[in-house]
């Protein structure tokens, strides 16, 4: 083997007389090595180890490198342990020394330094082989950071303290700064503070920028509280994503009530985004809904994550993840009205996108207003889907899972929804009338209290014994649209509270689930394969008793034809999980004149819409058979209908239903040449949860002139039938 056995002390050590033991600490007592992460970072947990020696910046070789080194270096950073660690440079080349090769660790050593290695400087390694770590992000608390020269900032935690008057406002936005370290909270001398730290602090704690604010009040209130000053100041350039990548400007020195003579503590006032306006403590303001945004997300669990579309020509689009990073997804982050982003991911980890690919190699400095500012490649040759872009953004503190739990579940993903109501003037925990209690309501609550999206709503939950003091049912008439941030935001009965089926066994309850799938139609094949079809009544006798026909034909002679408009539908799970029947097997319909089983009592609503909306010809498949039909290269199917099989759609696989298959049609026998809107729009009941509800409508303008039928323009996703028409 190329690499030479470790041993304690190389020769270049060895010849200075330092004992072995010494290579870790210094007379001062203090570590003669300091350790950052950089390079090619998604979270400030994770990155390149470097390590600081003899006044230089170097690397670690990956050569021996193990998870106990790696959790040798997260508890030296101050993180709790280490999750992974990544050979070969996953986050970039370092510059430099390479201070550290074929490094043997037991896990136990307080430094990298006290590991065996071949000794500082010794190594025959290239930066393509830079190691990198996962850090817990869970700080240790009381953790002493020892500083030195050009070091990045690294404190426990971060907060806006409000004065009194504010601490009932939600979000808090403005207040004084403190810093947690070494276990006690500490305000910051603002003699070197400015605004591009301000923004910094906002960024971290959900808000899009900083505002100026009247110092007057916090001047008083700093000149009569005591205070106890950090020990820095600090230096951010203003796009760093959390203060942990800015600089520690200079040491502040330390004398008592005179400390920062010619200043006073930091006082940071942070603009919210629309959605998150201030409040008082109880209810919050409408969902806000952007109007004609150039930047969306779409398939993200919780709120501000997502996939990144941005609009361009009027057609939705995704980003290429080439060279994406957390500067770029920062920028998407403070656009939507969210704060500085937690995490810039990669590889279609929010699911895979439709339409084309509009942004690749995507650049930005950090202060552009909106990502389309941003320069970037607009050839995405060689971009597919699977590599589209997406965010995790910080928002804010808003306190929203407070006011809403699940109760008698088997785990904390599931259970009886109980709520926070007012109840004879006094705020009591109670039960959700079940009363049109559905997908989308549930979704508002697994989104509330942030465990992702719903897998189930229920209307009976019996079997969950809750508490039972939050018995009596204190909200109902619940409908959502699915944009709520919270159940209050939702239409409801407000305190006038009426539940028919009177709450208890019926009060409604929800299961809840990190991943989802995302049915899509593929529009093309749509509009490529439709056409009219007259077919006789006698040969429809299966589609007749399945209601796949107009109401005319119930009383048509059986030797007269339907006018059938035909076409084959084929269908995408680009989600993150399996597309699966809600309804067991055992309760599953059998269809005797087809034979098969139906597995969903409506899968897809077929429409014929005049321009202006009004319905004039209808049909619906019922899934008989979902099933993967074809997959992406490198998945395997899972699901076939064959001998009563497991049904359901693999992600990364499509269903397809041929033009020739029963039922596969629109009626349109009584329809009068005219231009019209052909509609499929797919899981149309919300019965099955998936991650974005907006591409389950496929939308075509469709001429019939009585003989012939022209189908064009289609397109998936919600767009009005205005957008159409001036298309034509």
């Amino acid at each position: 083997p190329r690499n030479p056995p470790p041993s304690t002390l190389p020769s270049q050590i060895s010849s200075l007389a330092i004992p072995n033991r010494m290579i870790a600490q210094s007379d001062s007592n203090q570590p003669v090595i300091q350790l950052r992460l950089a390079g090619e970072k998604k979270k400030h947990y994770e990155g390149r180890v470097e390590v600081f020696y003899n006044g230089e910046w170097g690397t670690v070789c990956d050569d021996d490198f193990s998870i106990y080194a790696a959790q040798v270096v997260c508890r030296e950073l101050g993180f709790t342990g280490a999750e992974s660690w990544s050979p070969s440079a996953k986050y970039g080349k370092g510059e430099g020394r390479i201070w550290l090769d074929n490094v043997h660790c037991t896990g136990s050593e307080k430094s990298l330094a006290h590991c065996e290695s071949n000794g500082f400087g010794v190594s025959d390694c290239k930066h393509s082989e830079d190691v990198g770590v996962v850090c817990s992000s869970k700080r240790i608390p009381g953790f002493k950071f020892i500083r030195n020269q050009g070091l990045t900032v690294q404190v426990e935690e971060v907060r806006i303290r409000a004065t009194y008057s504010h601490r009932k406002r939600i979000p808090i936005t403005e207040g004084f700064l403190e810093v947690k370290d070494g276990g006690k909270w500490r305000q910051i001398c603002n003699e070197d503070w400015n605004q591009k730290n301000s923004r910094v602090i906002c960024g971290m704690q959900g808000f899009p920028g900083e505002k100026r604010f009247n110092t007057r009040p916090y001047k008083l209130l700093a000149s009569r509280r005591k205070k106890n000053y950090w020990g820095f100041s600090i230096n951010c350039t203003g796009n760093e994503a959390d203060l942990s990548d800015c600089k520690l400007g200079r040491e502040i020195e330390q004398k008592g009530n005179s400390t920062c003579g010619k200043g006073m503590p930091v006082v940071v006032s942070c603009v919210p985004g629309r959605v998150f306006a201030p409040s008082v403590s109880i209810g919050f303001r409408k969902a806000y809904r952007v109007e004609q945004p150039l930047v969306r997300l779409r398939g993200g669990a919780m709120i501000g994550e997502g996939r990144v579309e941005v609009l361009k020509n009027g057609e939705w689009g995704t980003v290429c993840d080439d060279n994406w990073n957390i500067r770029a997804a920062t920028v998407v982050c403070r656009e939507l009205g969210f704060g500085s982003a937690k995490e810039a991911l990669t590889g279609a980890r929010m699911g895979q996108g439709i339409g084309p690919v509009h942004m690749n190699e995507v650049e930005c400095s950090g202060f552009e207003k909106s990502l389309t500012e941003c320069y970037f490649n607009p050839n995405s040759l060689g971009c597919s889907h699977e590599e589209d872009a997406a965010v995790k953004c910080n928002v804010p503190a808003m306190g929203f899972h407070n006011r809403l739990r699940l109760s008698g579940g088997r785990n904390p993903y599931e259970g009886r929804v109980e709520v926070l109501g007012e109840r004879n003037g006094s705020l009591v925990w109670g039960t959700v009338c079940s009363d049109s209690w559905g997908t989308m309501e549930a979704m508002v609550v697994c989104r509330q209290l942030g465990l992702g999206f719903a897998s189930n709503a229920f209307q009976e939950t019996w079997y969950w014994q809750g508490d039972s003091s939050a018995d009596p049912v204190v909200m109902s008439g619940v409908r959502c649209s699915g944009t709520e941030l919270t159940l209050e935001q939702c239409l409801h009965h407000g305190k006038h509270v009426a539940c028919p089926k009177g709450g208890g066994r019926f009060a409604a309850g929800v299961s809840c689930t990190m991943t989802a799938p995302d049915l899509v139609l593929n529009a093309q094949v749509v509009e490529q394969t439709t056409y009219l079809e007259d077919r006789p009544m006698y040969a429809l006798q299966c589609a007749h008793e399945e209601r796949c026909l107009s109401g005319s034909a119930d009383k048509a002679d059986p030797s007269s034809y339907r006018r059938l408009l035909r076409f084959s539908s084929q269908i995408h799970n680009n989600g993150q999980s399996d597309f699966r029947p809600r309804a067991s097997p055992q309760s599953w319909v059998w269809h005797d004149c087809h034979r098969h089983y139906h597995s969903m009592e409506v899968f897809t609503h077929y429409d014929l819409m005049s321009l202006n909306g009004t319905k004039v010809a209808e049909g619906h498949k019922a899934s008989f058979c979902l099933e993967d039909t074809y997959c992406d290269e490198g998945i395997q199917k899972r699901y076939e209908c064959a001998n009563f099989g497991a049904q359901g759609i693999t992600v990364g696989c499509w269903d397809t239903y041929r033009h020739d298959i029963d039922c596969q049609w629109i009626d349109i026998t009584d329809v009068k040449p005219g231009d019209y809107i052909l509609q499929v729009v797919i899981n149309p009941n919300y019965e099955v949860a998936e991650s974005d509800y907006t591409n389950n409508i496929m939308k075509c303008r469709s001429r019939y002139d009585g003989h012939r039928i022209w189908t064009y323009n289609c397109h998936t996703g919600k767009k009005d039938l205005f957008t159409l028409c001036i298309k034509d």
